[in-house]
């Protein structure tokens, strides 16, 4: 998750970055962090929440392991690492004064929240949702950033699974949402296995199609009736839609930085000086403002 208190209107702002195991959550936190600090000469901090997270590629300025660690709770209450998990989310709810007090300590940045990976905390368990509530109504403008691999695009029933834990995520946390299909290189790579073009999947269009796909598959096809129900369920709501990230390229990361922005509203409360193009660009799209970016950068 991404928090951010500016100068002049004490807003405070917030990304929270959840998804399942693999998909890069923390990979995307040191790399946004670097990307932030070093191109946009943006304050930010990252914020371990992960009480498993052992691997960080970055220095957090808040680490959730000094106050539990999913390794104490297992050995100490005879716990799966699964129960373990949402033990330490719960432990956390209760101990909230701890993570504002840590917060309090931070002035003016941007903060980077680095999620647990099961998806369960965010799908029906109640404890992150609490938390998070409990933020924005002190003041915290929070969006969900929720990764989710690529490579899931391959294969239809994977893919409508996608889609459905991202609905189901959406609905629970009850956040402004911005979706990701991470390792995007690898998907462009191998587009041409593709069943559709790239922008199907973005931008969720005709799921018919995909029905079709489904119907004919050697297992999917015995589950007709399941199969419409789940396509009509996804088009029914119509919320899921992605952006397509690769966090070795600026453009991309400057893409996904713009529709951030806009779901929670920093773009409109931060104190950055911005050009009249990069004013635009809040207008016409991530698409002008990256354009800005490569030739400024690149």
């Amino acid at each position: 998750m991404a928090l951010a208190r500016t100068k002049k209107s004490e807003s405070f702002f917030g990304q929270i970055v959840i998804g399942p195991p693999g998909s890069g959550k923390t990979t995307y936190c040191g790399k946004v962090y670097d990307f932030y600090k070093e191109k946009l000469n943006r304050d930010v901090e990252v914020i371990n929440l992960d009480p498993a997270n052992e691997n960080m590629n970055y220095k957090p300025k808040i680490d959730i392991m000094q106050l539990i660690t999913v390794e104490d709770v297992m050995t100490q209450l005879n716990l799966g690492p699964n129960g373990a998990l949402m033990y330490c989310m719960e432990y956390l709810e209760e101990n909230m004064d701890w993570l504002l007090i840590q917060l309090s300590k931070i002035k003016n940045s941007y903060l980077i929240f680095d999620m647990p990976g099961q998806v369960e905390l965010y799908t029906h368990h109640v404890s992150a949702k609490h938390i998070f509530e409990k933020l924005q109504k002190l003041g915290y403008n929070l969006c969900a950033v929720h990764l989710v691999d690529s490579h899931y695009c391959s294969d239809p029933p994977k893919f409508v699974s996608t889609l459905l834990l991202s609905l189901s995520t959406m609905l629970q946390i009850g956040l402004p949402h911005v979706n990701v299909l991470s390792k995007a290189d690898l998907l462009k790579k191998n587009e041409s296995k593709l069943d559709f073009g790239l922008d199907f999947y973005t931008d969720v269009l005709n799921l018919d199609y995909l029905l079709e796909l489904l119907d004919d598959g050697p297992f999917t096809k015995n589950f007709r009736k399941l199969n419409a129900a789940l396509i009509g369920l996804i088009q029914d709501f119509s919320l899921v839609a992605f952006v397509l990230l690769d966090v070795k390229s600026d453009k991309s990361l400057l893409e996904l930085k713009s529709a951030v922005d806009k779901a929670n509203g920093y773009i409109y409360g931060s104190g950055e000086e911005r050009s009249i193009q990069a004013l635009l660009s809040c207008a016409v799209g991530a698409r002008t403002e990256s354009e800005r970016f490569d030739s400024d950068y690149m």
